[in-house]
């Protein structure tokens, strides 16, 4: 291209990057109901692709003339582009539902380290020509830290959340010193780049952010992996906005803050609704994994007894009842059951009985898991009710069906003395009836026997929660005919 044309395309680059970053903020608006979640989505994916697309088109347009690449390079990029394109398409397409959060852990590792490697060989390339500068060795050094620590630790999360690695705190004799030691390495390390820029001592940083990023999440339990999870997608954020200084990149820059400041503030309410600090958090050390959330352990609830039901004494209660609040949690993610869920909700609203969901804010194992499962049962967004403005409708409702849901409904919270002491819960034991559909009587995450189970007005039916939903299904439709 001419050198004519190339500011009149530089200038409409810059034209698409605004107008980008416009969907990126309206698309965070429309997220904040799930009535337009999906819109806003499509929306900033459309931004983005045209922010890609123009960022391709100058760099190719630009080869040999303006900083651009060559030949060479331009067809690895376009290569590139297509092979992640391709990946992230067919990806997203073929993942169950259950198993998103692991996918989004693994798009935040593979965002946080592209974002690395850009600062990385940015500052081989600036430091080999001798024109590196403290403007742009801050923003390496944060960038190649956060980066490195997000890469490292979100495939630690999502080893834990597919089960190869466990889900339970792991920690070794000298595990919280070498995180120490690490972490320290790695700030000390970055300080002495900037003041004396050293290719070396900056894969030394690279090292011990990657160590870092693995000794900080291997601590952390089950319970806490949806605030994990946030916490390393705005570490994503912080890592793509330092890359877009290090490239002088203003999309970059916008994308990257949009997504450090949205998944900072959603960490920040989730560890609210835990009620435990960030801190506590990354420290680690709380509750079991999947593998110990099992097994009928009835002899544990200290004495409490019981009350089992069968699936068609749990139709009746439901045919017959005014108000149901469904509670959903992990357990009816793992069994796949959101479309019986959906469909019991539905043919109960049919029969004029007023239908709620009570979604709470750490349902399931990633910000919004619950609302995504039950959007895809095509369960009615006005009936998903988040946990302040459903707990008052549990005074007046018939039957709360509890479906996979553990510690989010365990009374204990509201007594002090125990790991989820002060924790908001969903107020399940003030509806008239409660019926719990489980696997097992085994405690949840935080390791607790659900003291629910032994009250008096809960019935449980232990059964999966797909069989166990698709028998009442069937045993509503026999008695309404």
């Amino acid at each position: 291209m001419s050198g004519e044309a190339l500011p009149l395309l530089d200038t409409v680059v810059r034209v698409v990057y605004l107008g980008a970053a416009v969907t990126f903020v309206l698309g965070l608006h429309l997220m904040r109901s799930p009535a337009t979640a999906r819109r806003g989505n499509l929306l900033s994916a459309s931004g983005m692709a045209a922010a890609v697309l123009a960022t391709v088109v100058l760099l190719l347009a630009g080869a040999g003339e303006h900083g651009g690449v060559v030949p060479l390079a331009g067809v690895a990029l376009l290569a590139g582009a297509v092979v992640g394109a391709l990946g992230g398409l067919v990806g997203a397409r073929r993942v169950q539902m259950t198993a998103m959060p692991q996918l989004v852990s693994v798009f935040n590792a593979v965002g946080g380290g592209a974002a690395a490697v850009v600062a990385i060989v940015d500052f081989q390339r600036l430091h080999g020509d001798g024109a590196l500068t403290a403007g742009v060795s801050v923003p390496v050094v944060l960038d190649v830290v956060i980066g490195a620590v997000t890469f490292s630790g979100s495939l630690v999360a999502a080893g834990k959340l597919q089960g190869w690695v466990s889900g339970a705190p792991l920690a070794f004799p000298g595990s919280r010193l070498a995180s120490i030691v690490s972490a320290a390495a790695a700030v000390v390390g970055g300080v002495v780049v900037v003041v004396s820029p050293s290719a070396w001592l900056l894969w030394v940083v690279v090292l011990a952010a990657l160590a870092f990023g693995v000794l900080m999440v291997l601590p952390i339990g089950g319970a806490d992996m949806p605030v994990v999870v946030s916490l390393l997608n705005a570490f994503t954020g912080l890592a793509v906005a330092m890359a877009g200084f290090v490239v002088d990149n203003q999309i970059m820059i916008i994308a990257g803050a949009l997504v450090g400041a949205s998944g900072a503030i959603l960490t920040q309410q989730m560890a609210e609704a835990m009620n435990r600090s960030v801190l506590s958090i990354m420290v680690g050390g709380f509750g079991t994994g999947d593998t110990l959330a099992g097994g009928d352990t009835a002899a544990g609830l200290q004495g409490l007894e019981v009350r089992r039901v069968g699936a068609e004494d749990v139709a009746i209660q439901l045919a017959y009842a005014r108000k149901v609040i469904i509670v959903p949690g992990y357990g009816l993610a793992a069994a796949q059951a959101q479309r019986e869920c959906g469909e019991l909700g539905q043919l109960l609203t049919d029969r004029g009985i007023t239908v709620y969901y009570a979604v709470h804010p750490v349902a399931g194992r990633m910000p919004g898991h619950m609302n995504v499962l039950l959007a895809e049962a095509d369960v009615p967004y006005p009936q998903l009710l988040e946990m302040d403005e459903v707990n008052p409708e549990f005074e007046t409702a018939d039957v709360a069906l509890v479906v996979g849901a553990n510690d989010v409904t365990n009374p204990a919270a509201r007594r002090p003395g125990n790991a989820i002491s002060g924790m908001p819960i969903l107020d399940v034991d003030h509806a008239r009836s409660i019926v719990v559909i489980k696997r097992s009587l085994g405690h949840g995450y935080a390791g607790l026997d659900n003291e629910l189970y032994g009250d008096p007005k809960t019935s449980m039916l232990l059964a999966d929660a797909k069989k166990g939903l698709a028998q009442i299904l069937a045993g509503v439709k026999s008695y309404v005919g």
